[in-house]
This record gives C-alpha cells, structure tokens and sequence, in this order.
C-alpha cells in the first residue's frame, strides 16, 4: 500500500511539473488560436498570443530587422513601424519599459528609439500612432507598449497586442488638459513616442 501511494504521489509531481511548465503555451481561450489575427490597425495585423508570457519564436523581417518576439507587444509595435512609416529602430532589442527614457526631456528625440518621447502628462498633445509606454507591475515585470488609433477631445483609444487569454484589442483612456498640459489617466503610463515632429 506504502509503495503504490508513492507512486501516485510521484505521479502527481510529474504532471503537474510538465503542466507548470506548459503553462504558458497552453490556450485556455475556446474563440482564438495562437497566433491568429484577430485585429489590424492600417491593415496591420495583431495577432492572439494566449498567456501574456506565451513566446513562441522571434520575428524579423525579410532584411533581418528584429521586430520581437511573437507575439508579444512589442513585435506588433515594431511591425506596425516598420510596414506602415518605414522606421527601423536604431536599438531593436529591449522590453516594452525600455522604450521610455526618464532621463529624455519632454519633446526631446529617443535617440535608442529615433522617436520623439513625451512624458504623462505632456505640453504635446497625443496623436494618432503615438506609442504609448506602460511601465512594468507586480504581475508583469516587462511593461506594456500600445499604439494610440484614435484621440478625441476628451479620451483615447489604443490598440495592443498580448492582452492576455480574454483581454481587448482595443481599449478607450480617459485625456485631460490641465495646467497647459495633456495626460491621459492611467497611472502605469511612463509617457509615448511620437513619429510626428511637430507634435
């Protein structure tokens, strides 16, 4: 008896180490497919990624740019970039939070980036196809980077990819205009960038 509930015992530990482990890769939403489209901002597509730390493989365009992992924020941002303003990112590498400087001054160039950063809130006003930097949280310690598609007087929408098993595309944020500057409310935003000069 001893010997056959070590063995279920040992059993149980197997399973669920190779379920600990898979946790990522495993879909749990019955609508999407990993790796199906399921958005597109200017015809380009976001992709569903299941888990938000599901990583499959690294996508690179035909010359070799690195546009990320697939398909985690940050590719949809460098891919979108890419294939709708032609702009390659001098650096192609870092996570969604190293996108932002603190050390950058609002309205100065990201050199790392060859964008425009601004800060939250900011003398510019956001603009449609701004990159708008989330810094990490206590359950993701990588940030979040999304693309604003539309701006309103008083709110935005944004369009993200690695939402996450049952997350949104797409999502409104409140904008405001306070003391001759713009923010829009979310206290993870570290601040956006900005393809647009005269921003």
């Amino acid at each position: 008896m001893r010997k056959r509930t070590i063995l279920l015992f040992s059993l149980l530990v197997v399973i669920s180490l190779f379920f600990y482990k898979k946790r990522k890769s495993i879909n749990i939403n019955p609508i999407y497919q990993i790796g199906e489209s399921i958005d597109d901002l200017e015809g380009v597509e976001v992709f569903f990624n299941g888990s938000i730390g599901h990583v499959e493989n690294r996508n690179v365009s035909k010359d070799g740019y690195n546009l990320g992992l697939r398909w985690q924020c940050v590719e949809f941002i460098k891919r979108f970039y890419l294939d709708f303003f032609n702009h390659k990112m001098p650096d192609s590498y870092g996570h969604a939070k190293d996108f932002f400087d603190k050390k950058i001054r609002d309205g100065e160039l990201n050199k790392v980036r060859n964008l425009i950063q601004h800060f939250n809130p900011s003398l510019a006003r956001p603009q449609k196809y701004d990159i708008l930097i989330f810094g990490e949280t206590s359950s993701n310690a990588f940030g979040h980077v999304a693309i604003i598609s539309k701006v309103s007087d008083d709110k935005i929408e944004i369009i993200q990819q690695n939402m996450g098993y049952f997350g949104s595309s797409r999502e409104k944020l409140k904008l405001i205009f306070e003391k001759w500057k713009w923010e829009i409310v979310n206290p993870k935003i570290l601040g956006r960038l900005s393809k647009n000069v005269n921003n």
